[in-house]
């Protein structure tokens, strides 16, 4: 019985511990001002639609678009997603309602979403020697 009650303590510690880093983290992630009324959401469960994304944020303010991002392959989800608001106090108003909050199972963490990287130009497809073959940088010769 003395086992079951020190480990009871020992769970309940480790959770009260746990709870603040939590809100100190959550904190932390909070402190950029928002300069678009994009947001990126991640860590979305792989169960999440897009209609349950849109379901959850809709309350904060006028959304104008909420979108789980797929893999082009599988077509499953990619754990992350974006929402748009109308303003940029609507979507402040969704960070700071959303932010490390619980959605399907998962904890997600809500950021203001960043331009697109440009992608460097796709390389030209190499030709075919006088031999017929090609060479593939990944396996040597090819034919």
């Amino acid at each position: 019985m003395a086992f079951a009650s020190s480990f009871r303590r020992f769970l309940n510690g480790s959770s009260v511990r746990s709870s603040i880093l939590h809100s100190q983290f959550a904190s932390i992630r909070l402190n950029s001002t928002l300069s678009t009324p994009k947001l990126f959401v991640s860590g979305l469960s792989r169960l999440t639609t897009d209609e349950k994304l849109k379901e959850v944020f809709s309350s904060f303010g006028q959304l104008l678009e909420a979108k789980v991002i797929v893999d082009r392959a599988s077509g499953r989800s990619k754990g992350f997603g974006f929402v748009t608001y109308a303003t940029i106090e609507d979507a402040e108003k969704a960070r700071e309602g959303m932010n490390a909050k619980y959605l399907d199972g998962w904890v997600i963490f809500v950021d203001p979403a960043k331009p697109r990287e440009p992608r460097p130009p796709p390389q030209p497809e190499p030709q075919p020697s006088e031999t017929g073959f090609r060479t593939n940088k990944t396996i040597g010769w090819c034919g």
